[in-house]
């Protein structure tokens, strides 16, 4: 896996590098590897080292990011308490409701894909995962999020306003970038894709309010 590989060679893990809408990239505030070692990792694109040291690597495909997150050994939970989240009221500035409220889509979308043969049409979430069809702007929004959970479990931070960001970050994907068929189209990759991202934000946010204290709902 890229980030757990990376972590191994450059004994620190990486964290994820401006807005990833056109170039996913990772960062290395020094390290004991240098950028050759890098770019011989297995999903890595690219590798260079900037001004004081600064390692940036490049991903060739961000959406392989999802299986990544779906295979992490350990919880991805635990972090920095923020405000107390309530659970009503239920609109779009509560905060407690939009973390909830995704992750009960996110989990949504996993039994409508199975009703709906989704995960027919590719190879689920295995090695053959199709990471390459989440290129879409919404898809990477998403991605780029995810890709800091795992600086975040090593620093302690999976926190409040981390799980806000990435449930935003999903409902803005579950909206314009459906992980399921509509109408008369046929199930495809990216659906194979979105179902699986939706499991990852699923589990990062059902295993973060965990963490925090809050029982991840099932229903809203």
């Amino acid at each position: 896996m890229l980030v757990g590989d990376l972590s191994a060679l450059l004994g620190a893990v990486p964290v994820p590098l401006g807005a990833w809408e056109r170039r996913a990239a990772f960062m290395v505030p020094g390290g004991r590897g240098s950028a050759e070692d890098a770019a011989r990792v297995e999903g890595v694109a690219g590798a260079e080292v900037r001004a004081n040291g600064l390692l940036v690597i490049e991903v060739a495909v961000p959406g392989d990011l999802v299986r990544e997150v779906l295979c992490a050994p350990g919880d991805l939970g635990g972090g920095v308490r923020g405000p107390e989240w309530a659970d009503h009221p239920r609109t779009w500035d509560n905060p407690g409701f939009v973390v909830r409220y995704a992750y009960v889509r996110a989990g949504a979308v996993g039994r409508w894909a199975r009703d709906l043969g989704v995960e027919r049409a590719g190879t689920g979430v295995g090695e053959g995962f199709p990471g390459h069809a989440l290129d879409g702007a919404a898809d990477r929004r998403v991605l780029r999020v995810l890709g800091e959970v795992f600086s975040r479990r090593e620093k302690g931070e999976v926190g409040a306003a981390y799980l806000e960001r990435l449930a935003g970050a999903y409902h803005d994907a579950f909206e314009r970038a459906s992980a399921l068929p509509r109408g008369d189209e046929a199930a495809s990759v990216v659906h194979v894709a979105r179902v699986g991202m939706a499991r990852a934000v699923r589990r990062v946010l059902g295993e973060g309010m965990a963490a925090l204290g809050v029982t991840p709902p099932e229903r809203i």
